[in-house]
């Protein structure tokens, strides 16, 4: 094996052994963020994404997967990336300062029932806590996804998800797997087909027997 070709291996290795660090209580809060934007989406309410550079990308690819589809064919969910508007980005950043970039949208789009969803691997980049903090005055739901340490996040959200681990890099590796996860799961909980409950049913019936 070629030296680059080892070292490739050792980023897997590493990755994996990230992923193995993910234990029941992380899954039962990735469940409960869940069973969050359901009932939100079920109410009619909107889900707002936000974060800077990668954790940007993951907001439009988490408003992709709800306004398009994840797994099923189905309706569309509304879900904004508050960072994907560059003129207001850049004209409010130049003129007023960045920190409250994303809390200015928010003021502007935001109801009391819908779901703030923060994305930051450290929980303290400023333009995402002060964005949670407008949304718990707005009475907007709050769900934040960050790193093991929570960061400032921990005290704005609803509910958390704080992936196992401190380097950027496989924190955002969880990530796309946490929120691939929730999508999934919005999905089969908003739109389950009557085969999916005929199939859950006769699981069950099977399991009582």
């Amino acid at each position: 094996m070629s030296d680059a070709a080892a070292y490739v291996r050792t980023v897997f290795d590493q990755a994996a052994a990230t992923f193995r660090r993910v234990d029941d209580d992380y899954l039962r809060v990735v469940a409960a963020a869940a069973e969050l934007l359901v009932e939100a989406l079920s109410g009619g309410r909107r889900v707002f994404l936000f974060g800077n550079g990668g954790s940007a990308a993951d907001a439009q690819h988490i408003a992709a997967e709800l306004v398009g589809r994840f797994a099923r064919e189905r309706p569309a969910l509304p879900a904004v990336a508050l960072s994907t508007n560059s003129a207001l980005l850049t004209a409010w950043s130049n003129d007023k300062g960045y920190e409250d970039v994303f809390a200015r949208e928010l003021s502007a789009l935001a109801v009391r029932g819908d779901v703030a969803w923060a994305i930051s691997t450290s929980g303290n980049s400023p333009s995402v806590v002060r964005a949670l903090a407008l949304a718990r005055q707005l009475g907007v739901r709050t769900l934040g996804l960050t790193g093991a340490t929570g960061g400032e996040m921990r005290g704005y959200c609803d509910v958390l998800i704080a992936a196992p681990a401190t380097e950027t890099p496989r924190i955002q590796e969880l990530h796309t797997v946490t929120y691939h996860a929730i999508c999934a799961l919005v999905e089969q909980r908003l739109f389950a087909t009557a085969r999916d409950t005929a199939a859950h049913d006769q699981g069950t019936s099977r399991l009582e027997t």
